[in-house]
């Protein structure tokens, strides 16, 4: 089966047109796959060939590279100066010379070959060329459905593309399935072996702040801002807030009127993931007494050197600070920066002003004395003060 030079050129065009490719993208696909076809029936594999055709009247060139030389060792790579002559007035040794031959067909195993291999370059341009219409978008929330679910991977189609989003991506214990509409925030771009893919999550902490981005117009004026996120997805996420505008109260503008728009984010996120906002403080005691909310705490000391702090809370309070298997105190911990290691407080121990105090080092406060004994200790030194 020889190829059709003219009706290659037709459908090649209508595959450009039909998937929005650039004329010059196809035009460099062709060539190529073209040259490779020249190798294989007319030349040697490591030949340096350029071809060139006509996508209208189906015609093909092929230049092939060859070396002057005065005495010819390999034809397929090398030409006579004598020849070269006759091709180039002033030909020298040396000189690397483009020889045109008008290519009339090629053989059944070529011409397949670079079928398959056109589509093949057609299909990869017009991947990268949506990806590159989607790296605009990485960072944003997009309208998407579920395609399918195929193991811990569930693929996404975005409209002019299609996304992953693996099980580290998802929200725990949401379930998908085909047809499903939903939000996804556009992670990244890889760019592997196969191609490009395009990665999407519904987990991670960069959503819910897109999310309340949509909920919150305060936060584009800018009089609020979200200054930290530590989220477990489908479990806890805390939210640090804080104001730039006097008097405006940052959890409040984010909560919203009866909740209105925190309940907004939890109906997207999923009723079984609890949302904790709370105020964002420059001082890392404040901070991380604020990140452990809603524990009363009673003080916090701090080692600055390792990101380390010992927080001291009422005995009461210690189930509620650590929380349900260690969830309150791991997202203060992530929100914060700092390893927190939660302690009862003792009741033969007094609180510190400074939360910075180590426990070995606050005074012992004196046990009260019986009325009995003031009594005694009283009538003591009423008889001295006699003497």
């Amino acid at each position: 089966m020889d190829m059709d030079f003219k009706q290659l050129g037709v459908a090649i065009k209508a595959i450009a047109e039909e998937k929005n490719l650039p004329e010059e993208t196809v035009q460099e696909v062709v060539e190529q796959a073209l040259a490779a076809a020249y190798r294989r029936d007319y030349g040697d594999r490591e030949q340096e060939i350029r071809v060139t055709m006509n996508l209208n009247t189906g015609e093909v060139d092929a230049y092939v590279t060859k070396e002057v030389v005065e005495r010819i060792g390999d034809e397929a790579y090398e030409i006579s100066l004598v020849e070269a002559g006759v091709m180039k007035k002033n030909a020298a040794i040396g000189d690397m010379i483009e020889i045109h031959e008008q290519v009339q067909t090629f053989g059944r195993v070529a011409a397949q070959t670079a079928k398959q291999v056109i589509l093949q370059r057609l299909r990869e341009a017009e991947r990268e060329i949506v990806m590159n219409e989607y790296e605009d978008k990485i960072g944003t929330v997009i309208n998407a459905t579920v395609a399918r679910v195929e193991g811990n991977i569930t693929r996404i189609d975005l409209g002019k593309a299609q996304g992953i989003m693996p099980r580290s991506e998802q929200i725990q214990g949401e379930r998908y399935y085909p047809g499903q509409r939903l939000k996804v925030y556009l992670k990244d771009v890889e760019r592997g072996f196969r191609g490009p893919q395009l990665v999407v999550s519904r987990g991670n902490k960069e959503f819910i702040e897109w999310l309340f981005r949509g909920e919150v117009p305060e936060m584009e004026s800018g009089s609020v801002e979200i200054k930290g996120i530590a989220r477990e997805a489908g479990v806890r996420s805390k939210i640090a807030v804080a104001s730039n505008v006097p008097g405006v109260d940052p959890v409040g503008t984010f909560v919203g009127g009866h909740g209105t728009r925190v309940n907004a984010v939890v109906s997207e996120v999923g009723e079984q993931e609890k949302i904790d906002i709370i105020v964002w403080a420059e001082t890392p005691v404040e901070y991380i007494t604020q990140a452990l909310s809603p524990t009363k705490v009673t003080r916090v000391i701090l080692d600055e050197a390792n990101k380390k702090a010992r927080v001291i809370v009422p005995e009461d309070q210690l189930s509620i600070a650590i929380g349900k298997s260690g969830q309150n105190v791991r997202l203060a911990s992530k929100l914060t920066g700092y390893e927190l290691d939660i302690e009862a407080e003792r009741p033969d121990v007094a609180g510190s002003s400074n939360g910075e105090i180590e426990i070995s080092e606050l005074p012992k406060q004196p046990k009260l004395k019986k009325k009995s004994d003031l009594e005694n200790s009283l009538l003591d030194a009423i008889e001295e003060l006699g003497e």
